[in-house]
């Protein structure tokens, strides 16, 4: 049965058509797999699948994500590097730890959904990272996250009863129906850069679209790793987030629409 994958054009550079057609037809794509990116279990054959491949010095291991979770990309990575991340390898399925591949890379999980705030349905994005986030050049080994994002203007929430303020100076790009970034402002004062900025566009929702281009702005929530986890379903999203909220564990800001 064929696959529900995503090979991008440089994966598919770097095995070659032969074998990416092979991918794509089922023949050496497995059907269920542990996602590269959140490490919870995936199903090519119900749900579009990402083709990840680590490239070492000598070697290449190709892994597999949730498309919600990550792109199909190439991740380049040393050869120690790539052989301290394979776990394990069984016939059909690579365990493997981007965090451990690229310890000084923050992989930043984006999920857009709806939520209903004071009778209004307004489009989110929610940020959880793959792993703790550690402030440049510190040695503790802690999560300053939600301390860094608070810095840069992000509201702590204990309850989500109302639209959060703006944060002047960010927002979130959507081009084309797709969201390609959020922004913020260059520390020289020019123009805005990608705090987060996605390697192929992602599909938002025509329903997101709409909200989005009605309120002119976008919600984004972040939550340090493992307070969200990855939710099927806006509803499940919505009680990860309450949760979140409740135990202290969630930020937000409001952010102008930047495109269509």
């Amino acid at each position: 049965m064929p696959r529900m994958l995503d090979v991008s054009d440089e994966v598919r550079a770097e095995i070659g058509d032969e074998e990416a057609d092979r991918l794509l037809a089922g023949e050496n794509a497995p059907g269920s797999y542990d996602c590269t990116s959140c490490r919870t279990q995936g199903d090519s054959e119900q749900e579009r699948t990402s083709t990840v491949l680590f490239i070492g010095d000598e070697t290449a291991v190709l892994a597999f994500a949730h498309a919600t979770c990550l792109p199909s990309q190439v991740v380049q990575v040393t050869e120690e590097q790539l052989q301290g991340a394979v776990k394990s390898i069984t016939g059909d399925s690579v365990d493997l730890d981007p965090a451990k591949v690229v310890p000084e890379q923050a992989v930043l999980g984006v999920t857009s959904g709806l939520l209903l705030i004071a009778g209004e349905l307004h489009p989110a994005l929610v940020v959880e990272p793959t792993g703790p986030i550690a402030r440049p050049g510190a040695t503790g080994g802690g999560d300053d996250f939600l301390p860094l994002l608070i810095e840069q203007g992000f509201m702590p929430l204990t309850a989500i009863e109302s639209v959060p303020s703006v944060l002047h100076g960010w927002s979130v790009l959507l081009a084309v129906g797709q969201l390609h970034a959020v922004l913020q402002p260059s520390p020289n004062g020019g123009q805005p850069v990608a705090w987060w900025q996605a390697h192929q566009p992602l599909q938002v929702t025509e329903s997101w679209r709409a909200a989005a281009n009605k309120h002119q702005q976008v919600l984004m929530f972040a939550a340090p790793v493992g307070s969200i986890g990855r939710q099927p379903r806006e509803d499940l999203l919505r009680d990860a987030l309450d949760k979140a909220a409740a135990n202290g564990k969630l930020v937000a800001a409001a952010m102008p629409l930047a495109g269509t």
